[in-house]
């Protein structure tokens, strides 16, 4: 499933810091709903960093990432990557050139891109491997665990009333 603990103290990395965790992602889809789900989620553990629920269209939130100027972007999202469904993996937004991310309008290369163009931030994209996108389709077991396990780590990063 993936080094949970190379993950968690690649992340732990912006404890302090200003952070905005942008969730992508569509809820009729299957495992494309990690983002929201992540952000309904870390909404109920009240974790301390800034949550934008950005559904399909992220590119609706560049303004007011920009406004808030924040030193770091999480950016979460199913992301195909080919690994066991459920598998968790940090990226670098270069790498985001060659996966196949599109069931949003706008690529997350470009949306981070745009918002890199006025504020100077750090930027980190987790990625969950999907098992399926089918519309309709509830979120698979496998995925299901990953975002409990996301939002374990991210909760004890960014604990609530900081």
């Amino acid at each position: 499933m993936g080094n949970y603990q190379e993950i968690f103290e690649q992340l732990d990395k912006l404890r302090g810091s200003s952070v905005i965790i942008v969730c992508v992602g569509n809820i009729l889809k299957g495992d494309d709903a990690v983002g929201p789900l992540v952000c309904e989620q870390l909404h109920r553990l009240k974790i301390s960093a800034h949550l934008i629920d950005a559904g399909t269209v992220p590119e609706n939130y560049i303004q007011p990432i920009i406004k808030k100027a924040p030193q770091n972007l999480l950016l979460v999202d199913a992301i195909d990557f080919g690994a066991e469904p459920g598998t968790i993996k940090l990226f670098e937004t270069e790498q985001l050139n060659s996966l196949a991310i599109s069931t949003h309008t706008l690529s997350p290369r470009l949306f981070l891109d745009m918002i890199r163009q006025s504020v100077e931030l750090d930027v980190c994209c987790i990625g969950i491997q999907p098992a399926q996108t089918q519309l309709g389709q509830p979120i698979s077991a496998q995925v299901d665990q990953a975002i409990q396990l996301l939002c374990d780590m991210l909760r004890e990063i960014f604990p609530p009333g900081n």
